[in-house]
């Protein structure tokens, strides 16, 4: 039986990938994609899609700015077939290791549980959800982040800098 929800799965996620792109609609997660600094305050906005792509693969922050990040599904599709966040991991985490043991966290929404390997995340959202987070920028450095939802790291990854 679980063999047959993992190639269904696989079906929805392969025919999802594989349909019609809409250039215009990715021109405009590019418009939405804001970083405004004020006072110490870094404002950045991450758009995910229904193909697995996040607006940008690199951010920026010095060490101890206050950040509020925000991640806008503007996909239609609900989360249990195509679920984003943001987790950004701890300096030197195994990146493959870590998403590997997220695949199998269905239950605590694919972070596993009592990990110390995440910095912070957002929540898992589907099409048309948004979640913010706010949080101090670690020490100098570069940090990897990615969605955590099973087979999207591959795709959905990048890095976060401290100067």
């Amino acid at each position: 039986m679980k063999i047959s929800k993992l190639i269904s799965f696989l079906c929805v996620v392969f025919l999802v990938c594989c349909g019609k792109s809409e250039p215009k609609k990715e021109e405009k997660t590019q418009k939405i994609s804001t970083e405004v600094n004020n006072d110490n305050v870094k404002k950045i906005v991450f758009t995910a899609n229904d193909v697995m792509k996040f607006n940008r693969t690199k951010f920026t922050a010095t060490a101890n700015q206050k950040i509020i990040l925000t991640l806008k599904h503007i996909g239609k599709l609900d989360k249990k077939i195509m679920g984003h966040n943001l987790v950004i991991l701890k300096k030197d985490v195994n990146l493959i290791e870590f998403a590997t043991k997220a695949a199998l966290a269905k239950d605590n929404n694919y972070i596993p549980k009592n990990t110390n390997q995440v910095l912070v995340q957002t929540k898992m959202l589907g099409g048309g959800e948004s979640d913010t987070i706010e949080f101090t920028a670690p020490a100098a450095g570069e940090y990897d982040f990615i969605c955590s939802f099973p087979g999207h790291y591959g795709m959905m990854k990048g890095k976060f800098i401290v100067n």
